[in-house]
């Protein structure tokens, strides 16, 4: 097999027991384990709603949608995003009929406060931030841009599950906090994700818009009492959107272990950097600001020829990613092209190295061995 970039670790017994219970329950579906997991969530995070979703990518346009139809925001009005990050994010604002403008990232890999102010126009409503790798950049002055230009912040967390800020989960200050649950995240299950509003009436209707519109779901409906338990209206032309319990059943034993998960992530990642930063001149590495406690969900390089170095790692059965190629570069975003410099450089010189929990300090030491070797040749 080699070094796999990602390999999510599971407390397989105590998920076998969540699921065995859903199972003897006779209840797979939402509800049951999906309630207790917004609970528990919640609690994680201190954040005030939480509902869980089959993915963050369905999350993430829900945040666009309802956001968009409560303040009347109209088609091709805009949200400042970013063009490095999956497509999730920036789909989910053309998806809602909203134009993305997207702002430059720097060495941090999110976006930069100054290219954020540059992009503001009469038509922006909302920023879309991306934590990327689990990174915060420069978050809390877009906080700051946002409050002082009355923009919505959207933040997408698909790779911050644990990150902190001064000791804090970050998000209070966002409008609406996406998170990811998908197979290789921090916090893995087969997929799922949250979403976790500020506004308690904008998580009401997420409850409904991720259940095809419908105001009573099957879970609340089986557990009422009385004769009129199936009736029930449907407001809204919804999705299906909503989590299950057997996935839910995974992320509340995955989530006993975040903590202690993403501590080892920070532990690979200081034996890369104990490694690699003594290149500085051959191997850009992503700068984390000061404050931030990050996820860590991927490590980060910068060099000249990404690509060989990729081959060089694939020939000692290493296998690194890209996070990710510039958005700008596809068909429907590429009225965006030669805005953002920056992007388009890292797009074609970053690479991320395995950050799998299964690595061992010997593990380490042998990827950087090839990347030493191969910028020094």
């Amino acid at each position: 097999m080699g070094i796999q970039l990602f390999k999510a670790k599971y407390e397989v017994d105590e998920c076998l027991a969540e699921i065995r219970e859903c199972l003897e329950v006779g209840w797979t579906g939402m509800g049951f384990k999906t309630v207790k997991f917004e609970e528990a969530w919640k609690e994680y995070t201190g954040l005030p709603f939480a509902h869980y979703l089959n993915s963050s990518t369905i999350g993430l346009y829900m945040a666009v949608d309802i956001m968009k139809e409560q303040y009347g925001w109209e088609d091709d009005d805009e949200i400042i995003t970013t063009p490095i990050t999956f497509v999730s994010s920036n789909h989910a604002i053309l998806k809602s009929h909203m134009k993305p403008v997207f702002a430059d990232v720097d060495e941090t890999m999110c976006m930069t406060a100054e290219s954020v102010k540059e992009r503001i126009t009469d038509k922006t409503r909302a920023v879309m931030y991306v934590g990327l790798g689990g990174n915060l950049g420069h978050y809390e002055e877009i906080v700051k841009i946002c409050e002082e230009n009355d923009l919505k912040l959207i933040l997408d967390a698909a790779h911050m599950a644990g990150t902190r800020l001064n000791g804090e989960i970050p998000g209070k200050e966002a409008e609406v906090v996406v998170y990811s649950f998908q197979a290789v995240k921090n916090l893995p299950t087969a997929d799922s994700g949250m979403i976790c509003f500020k506004r308690g009436e904008f998580d009401e209707i997420v409850r409904k818009k991720c259940w095809l519109g419908i105001n009573k779901d099957t879970y609340s409906r089986s557990s009422d009492s009385g004769n009129y338990k199936w009736r029930y209206d449907v407001e809204y032309v919804g999705d299906k959107g909503h989590g299950n319990s057997v996935m839910a059943a995974i992320g509340l034993v995955q989530l006993k272990y975040l903590d202690r998960d993403n501590a080892y992530r920070r532990q690979l990642v200081n034996w890369y950097r104990e490694r690699l930063s003594k290149y500085p001149d051959k191997i850009k590495l992503v700068r984390i600001e000061e404050g931030c406690e990050s996820a860590c969900h991927l490590f980060q390089i910068c060099v000249d020829k990404r690509d060989e170095l990729m081959m060089a790692l694939n020939a000692a059965e290493i296998y690194p990613g890209v996070h990710y190629a510039n958005n700008i570069n596809y068909r429907m975003y590429d009225y965006a092209k030669g805005t953002c410099p920056y992007a388009d450089y890292v797009s074609e010189h970053t690479l991320s190295l395995p950050m799998n929990l299964y690595l061992t300090y010997d593990d380490v030491q042998k990827i950087c061995d090839v990347v030493e070797k191969f910028i020094n040749k």
